[in-house]
C-alpha cells in the first residue's frame, strides 16, 4: 500500500503546488480572477473527459499498469512545465496543466480501485482513509513548499522540483505494487451502466464528493487571492492553505475508522461534511487573515469526513469486476466540482466579488442537506411517525 501512499502524496503535491500560487503571484487580483478559475478547471477538464474511460481501462487490463503509466505521465507533464519558464509563454502552462490533469485521469481511478481490491470491504474505510491522509499531507505540502519554491527560485524551481518525486514514485510502483489482474466480467450493456450510475447508492456519495471537491478546489485556488488582496504574501498564504489540507488529513483516518467500527454512518457522515463545507467557505467571505483561516479548517473538516466514506461506500457497493469503472464514473462527478467550483465563483467575483462568490457556492453546496434534513424533520413530526425508525439519517 505504500506506494499507492506515495503516488497519491506525488500527485496533490504537483497539483496544488501551483495551484496555490497562481492566485497569490498578480498584482491585479480582480483581473486574474477568471483566468485563475480557468487555469484550476482546465487540470480538472481533462480528467472530466477521461476518467471513465481509464477507469474501464483498468477493468480492461489491470489497474497496476494504468496507474503507473499515469504516474509517468504526470513526471513528463511536470517537466515540460518549466518551458512556461523559459519561453515566457503561457500556452507552456496551459499545455502543462492539461497534460497534468490527463496523466492524472489514469492515476487517480486505478489507484483507488487498487485501494479497493488489496483492502477487504470491512477495512475499506480504514484503507481510503490512510489513502486519502497521504494525499491531504501532498495537499499540504504542496501550498506551502510551492509558496517557498516560488519565493527562493520561481516557477523554474518550482517545476523542477515538482517532476522528480513522479518519477521517482513511478520506479517504486513499479517494483513494490502487486499485480491485480482483471477478473471476468459479465457482458454490460450502455442500459446496464446507466441504471447503475443512476442508482441513489452511486448517486448520493458521488454528488457528495463533488461538492467536497468544489469546496477544497475552491480553497486551495482562491483562499490565496483572498491573502494577497489582504496583503500578505505567498508564504503566508501558502501557509494557510496548507491548514485546511492538514485538517483533512487529519479527520481522514478518524473517519474511516469510525465507519469501519460502526461509530458514523455513512448518510450522517457525508450530511455533517457537506454542512461543515458550506460553513468554512461562508467564513472565508469574511475579510482578513481570521476568516482565512477558520474557512480553511472548516473546509478541511467537511472534506476529511465526506472522502473516505464516499469512496468506502462506493467500494463496498459495487462489483470488484467493475471497480475500475464505478471510481472512474465518481471521479467524473469529483472533477465536475473541482472544474465548476473555481468556475462559478470566479464568474460570480468578477461581477459581484469574490465573498460573494464564497457565499453563493456555500449556498449551493448547503442546500442538498438543509432539504433533506427538513424533510426528515417532517417525517418524523407526522401523523404516525411516532416511533418510526429514522435509519441511516438523511441522505446527502
Amino acid at each position: 500500500m505504500w506506494p499507492l501512499y506515495a503516488a497519491g502524496f506525488t500527485t496533490a503535491f504537483g497539483a496544488h503546488g501551483v495551484a496555490a500560487v497562481l492566485g497569490g503571484d498578480t498584482d491585479d487580483v480582480v483581473g486574474a480572477l477568471l483566468m485563475l478559475g480557468a487555469l484550476l478547471a482546465l487540470y480538472d477538464g481533462a480528467e472530466v473527459l477521461l476518467k471513465p474511460l481509464f477507469g474501464s481501462l483498468a477493468d480492461r487490463i489491470g489497474a497496476r499498469p494504468v496507474m503507473i503509466g499515469g504516474l509517468i505521465g504526470f513526471a513528463a507533464a511536470s517537466a515540460a512545465s518549466a518551458a512556461y519558464v523559459v519561453a515566457d509563454s503561457p500556452g507552456w502552462l496551459w499545455a502543462a496543466r492539461l497534460g497534468q490533469g490527463a496523466a492524472a485521469s489514469a492515476f487517480s481511478p486505478s489507484a483507488s480501485a487498487l485501494v479497493a481490491r488489496l483492502n477487504p470491504a470491512a477495512k475499506h474505510g480504514r484503507a481510503f482513509g490512510s489513502y486519502g491522509f497521504y494525499k491531504s499531507i501532498g495537499y499540504t505540502l504542496g501550498p506551502l513548499l510551492g509558496g517557498a519554491l516560488m519565493w527562493l527560485g520561481g516557477l523554474r524551481l518550482l517545476f523542477g522540483v515538482m517532476a522528480a518525486p513522479a518519477a521517482l514514485v513511478a520506479v517504486w510502483a513499479l517494483l513494490a505494487v502487486p499485480a491485480a489482474p482483471p477478473l471476468p466480467r459479465r457482458r454490460q450493456t450502455v442500459l446496464d451502466l446507466a441504471r447503475r450510475l443512476a442508482d441513489p447508492v452511486f448517486l448520493r456519495p458521488t454528488a457528495a464528493l463533488a461538492a467536497a471537491s468544489a469546496a477544497l478546489s475552491v480553497g486551495v485556488g482562491f483562499l490565496p487571492v483572498s491573502g494577497a488582496a489582504a496583503g500578505y504574501g505567498t508564504i503566508a498564504t501558502g501557509a494557510a492553505v496548507s491548514v485546511l489540507a492538514l485538517t483533512a488529513a487529519v479527520v481522514q483516518p478518524k473517519a474511516g475508522r469510525a465507519l469501519d467500527e460502526g461509530r458514523l454512518t455513512t448518510g450522517r457522515g457525508l450530511t455533517t461534511g457537506l454542512l461543515v463545507s458550506a460553513a468554512g467557505l461562508g467564513c472565508a467571505a469574511v475579510p482578513g487573515l481570521p476568516g482565512i483561516l477558520l474557512a480553511a479548517v472548516l473546509i478541511g473538516a467537511g472534506t476529511g469526513l465526506i472522502t473516505p466514506l464516499g469512496f468506502a461506500a462506493l467500494a463496498t457497493a459495487t462489483p470488484k469486476e467493475r471497480i475500475g469503472q464505478t471510481m472512474g464514473s465518481a471521479e467524473l462527478g469529483r472533477e465536475l466540482g473541482d472544474a465548476g467550483g473555481p468556475l462559478l465563483v470566479a464568474g460570480v467575483a468578477t461581477a459581484a466579488g469574490l465573498g460573494t462568490g464564497y457565499a453563493v457556492l456555500a449556498a449551493v453546496i448547503a442546500a442538498g442537506p438543509l432539504i433533506a434534513l427538513a424533510r426528515a424533520g417532517r417525517g418524523r413530526t407526522a401523523p404516525g411517525a411516532a416511533g418510526t425508525p429514522t435509519g441511516d439519517g438523511p441522505a446527502a
